[in-house]
């Protein structure tokens, strides 16, 4: 029972650290560090931005990884998640096209209003989805160009992979899965298998590894993997500076822009590394010249699961948008993968026997 416990407050934190980080970057996500400085004041964004239609709002960051979970909840035992993870991320389409759920929405998530919002969808996944909703392009091998938009590194890969690592699939299979569904949109090797390599270390953390521990781990098995060397070195670097250097807003930039899969991820590794104060990470995460909200989303999926949703500043936490949708997937997904009964969850996520 204590277990059980534990792993929902990961979970659960998780989810909701990704959504409060999204939603503390999506307003200053095209800003560079010194405009930042200039329009809120020396120490950046210090919490939701007032003023904006929506200053609690999450992004396709936040929609995405729900409907990665959505897609491996709706796949059926015992086969490859990768078919029902396409047709969860086309219905996520469906909601960058539409107002508004029709009469029927296909499950419970499509029928979430806040899902449908539009703010700055990714282009390589949108043109990835649209590719794959003509003709379903399955995945190649580990470390070779994906069929669609092959030379594509972009963090879209990562930022909506979190479910993977914590599904209770165990290292290898969360690696390969988030992996390979990362391919659904992005074909460049670091682009995908950066996605694998965030998936397999939240993996270790939620099964109990610290977290240096857990990315050394990860970053071994990154290693026996051909065309891993651009996220290896984006890994040791997040971790070399994270040793040597304050943490600080120029110093998230010597990490990088966050816009490419492996700096995202390196930026989110940094930031949990570098300081005990999750308040401090999430607001280090985000305030830097580069892409805010998925570097924010990605930190805090990390931080959400390193210290568990009891960590998190409760007054961000409340105030989330969709924070009991979140909350609820979340739940789900622990019900799911091995610690309670399935059958309860048929009505929200009926399984996609077509996929």
């Amino acid at each position: 029972m204590e277990e059980y416990a534990q792993i929902v407050d990961k979970v659960r934190g998780a989810l909701l650290g990704g959504a409060v980080g999204d939603a503390l970057g999506w307003p200053i996500e095209f800003l560079a560090l010194e405009v930042i400085r200039e329009e809120y004041g020396g120490a950046g964004v210090t919490g939701f931005l007032p003023g904006r239609s929506v200053p609690h709002g999450i992004t396709d960051d936040t929609q995405m990884t729900l409907f990665t979970t959505e897609g491996l909840l709706r796949c059926p035992p015992g086969r490859d998640p990768v078919p029902a993870l396409r047709r969860a991320y086309l219905r996520w389409l469906d909601t960058q096209q539409k107002s508004g759920p029709g009469p029927t929405p296909d499950g419970w998530l499509a029928s979430q209003y806040f899902l449908y919002a539009v703010r700055a969808p990714g282009n390589a996944c949108m043109s990835g989805l649209r590719t794959q909703r003509k003709d379903y392009a399955t995945p190649v091998p580990l470390g070779k160009p994906g069929k669609v938009n092959s030379d594509s590194k972009g963090c879209g890969t990562v930022m909506r992979s979190a479910p993977f690592g914590l599904a209770g699939f165990g290292p290898d299979i969360a690696f390969n899965s988030a992996a390979r569904a990362a391919q659904l949109t992005h074909g460049h090797p670091t682009g995908y298998l950066a996605a694998g390599a965030f998936a397999a270390l939240l993996d270790r953390v939620l099964g109990g590894l610290d977290l240096r521990t857990a990315l050394h781990r990860t970053i071994a098995q990154l290693g026996e993997m051909p065309s891993s060397a651009e996220t290896i070195a984006a890994l040791e670097t997040a971790i070399r500076l994270a040793d040597s250097a304050a943490p600080i807003p120029e110093t998230v930039q010597q990490v990088g822009a966050g816009w490419i899969a492996e700096e995202c991820l390196a930026i989110a590794v940094y930031c949990a590394l570098a300081t005990d104060d999750v308040r401090a990470a999430l607001l280090l995460s985000v305030n830097h010249s580069g892409d805010s909200d998925s570097t924010g989303a990605v930190a805090g999926n990390l931080l959400g699961a390193v210290h568990g949703l009891h960590a998190l500043p409760m007054d961000w936490v409340a105030d989330i948008e969709g924070r009991d949708v979140i909350l609820q997937v979340a739940d789900d997904l622990v019900v799911n993968f091995g610690y309670r009964d399935r059958t309860r969850l048929a009505e929200r996520y009926p399984l996609d026997e077509t996929a």
